[in-house]
């Protein structure tokens, strides 16, 4: 049997590993959830990590904690903050709604660690986990704190550094691929000729767009809670504690953090964790077209459209040899499909807001900080081992424009809707080009059919054979 060691709280003993920080309230909560397996990220943990010890920091300032407790309650919250102490968080998110349970259990990780690092026995109590290391605080408020302070972390240093990188490289692509002019798609079916510089310089601007929702929603992150305690009075917690906490959070975050307008609101309401998910799964919407777009222009080489050629990462194929698939973009997309869903719970997380706390805390805190890391990951990979290394198919690129009937569509201001239509059907009918079908019927001189039917002044404002 492993040896074990008592642990008191208020509804008494339990028995917890004698080498694990965590004590009483912690092993109660391992006994009662044992649903997933699906922990805390460490983002949350860090962030937690930072709150306690800028906690610690202030109430010493303040007067409310001794130099000596203080001290070592801070040494023990930045051995959190780094992940020295990750192996003593075992809860499941699936938890109380709140979240005091892992509030409880990082009160308690950092108490035991005070108190080793002071030289004295675990589970003694001279640094206690809710007079010392909790002084202040409420789960209702920590817990939130936590929530918004790990996400903006993330967003900020993480994903939107991320989608910036992609953004340069489609940007790069559309100036690459600015000359080649290609046919345009809508409803799956041919339209007038477009530059691929175009397709891309979209994406482009999709992304910029979803970086531009992203720093919105970033903004309304680092409004936090912290101070508000149990119902948002404040009860039990200095006037000047909040502030104090998050200047000094905002000091080594480079996030322009600030206290909550109105408390009440901040604890009650999730609203702002519900837009930066919104904002995520929009970023996940303009991903998945993105990706798609290039998995079907890439598809062939030889019987698909082949406009791109993708770079070649790893075997497609366990029977066909030689086979390459687009394993990035199908990456991606499945990311973004798990974002979107992510999303979901999210809202009806939001919607749990009773009277003066939010109850679903966790799983929203899990799913948000999942769909920020996912979403990292897989652009950076699509990055690097997709669009670096795309290239367009020019020759084949100029057939599909000669072949496609939507050229048809530069003769109508000069012949006619229904005379255009017309050439369209015949070449349909006879496997000819547009161009092959005109010149048979002499609809046009050959010059001015030639000049109408150039494919790169399509790509263009204007109006064949009157303005451009």
């Amino acid at each position: 049997m492993s040896v074990t060691r008592n642990e008191q709280d208020s509804m008494g003993t339990m028995r917890v590993p004698a080498a694990a920080l965590y004590g009483a309230q912690t092993a109660r909560a391992q006994e009662n959830f044992p649903i997933s397996g699906l922990l805390f990220p460490r983002p949350f943990l860090r962030a937690l990590g930072m709150i306690k010890e800028h906690a610690a920091q202030v109430n010493r300032e303040l007067g409310l904690l001794e130099q000596r407790q203080a001290m070592a309650i801070m040494d023990a919250a930045e051995e959190m903050v780094i992940g020295d102490l990750d192996d003593h968080f075992p809860l499941d998110i699936f938890q109380t709604g709140s979240g005091t349970s892992t509030n409880m259990n990082a009160n308690e990780v950092i108490a035991n660690r005070a108190c080793q690092l002071l030289g004295e026995d675990l589970g003694n109590r001279s640094v206690h986990p809710n007079d010392h290391v909790n002084y202040g605080q409420s789960s209702n408020d920590v817990i939130p704190t936590t929530m918004h302070l790990a996400a903006a972390v993330e967003i900020k240093q993480s994903l939107l550094p991320a989608l910036g990188e992609l953004c340069k490289v489609l940007g790069e692509k559309a100036r690459q691929f600015d000359d080649i002019v290609t046919i345009g798609r809508t409803h799956l079916q041919d339209a007038t000729p477009i530059r691929l510089g175009q397709v891309f310089g979209g994406y482009f601007r999709q992304v910029s767009l979803v970086i531009n929702e992203l720093e919105r929603t970033l903004d309304g992150l680092c409004e936090l809670p912290l101070g508000g305690t149990a119902v948002g009075t404040g009860l039990n917690t200095h006037p000047e504690f909040a502030q104090r906490v998050i200047a000094g959070l905002a000091e080594v975050t480079g996030l322009p953090l600030r206290e909550a307008k109105d408390h009440f609101a901040a604890q009650a309401g999730k609203e702002q964790v519900v837009a930066a998910s919104g904002a995520l799964k929009t970023s996940a919407v303009a991903l998945f077209k993105i990706a798609n777009d290039i998995r079907f222009l890439a598809s062939g080489p030889r019987c698909g459209l082949g406009e791109l050629q993708l770079p070649a990462v790893q075997p497609g194929s366990s029977i066909m040899p030689g086979k390459v698939n687009p394993v990035m973009a199908e990456s991606l997309m499945q990311v973004c499909a798990q974002v979107i869903g992510n999303d979901a719970t999210i809202t009806l997380g939001g919607l749990a807001g009773n009277f003066e706390l939010n109850v679903m805390m966790p799983v929203m805190t899990y799913n948000l900080l999942q769909s920020i890391e996912l979403l990292t990951n897989a652009v950076e990979q699509f990055n690097v081992r997709c669009l670096h290394g795309l290239e367009a198919n020019r020759q084949r690129c100029e057939a599909l424009i000669e072949e496609s009937l939507a050229m048809c569509t530069a003769l109508a201001p000069v012949i006619g809707y229904d005379r255009a239509a017309a050439i369209a059907k015949q070449a349909h009918a006879t496997g000819q080009t547009v161009r092959e079908v005109a010149l048979a019927e002499q609809v046009l001189p050959e010059e001015e059919l030639g000049r109408l039917l150039d494919p790169r002044p399509m790509t263009e404002p204007g109006i064949p054979g009157k303005t451009r």
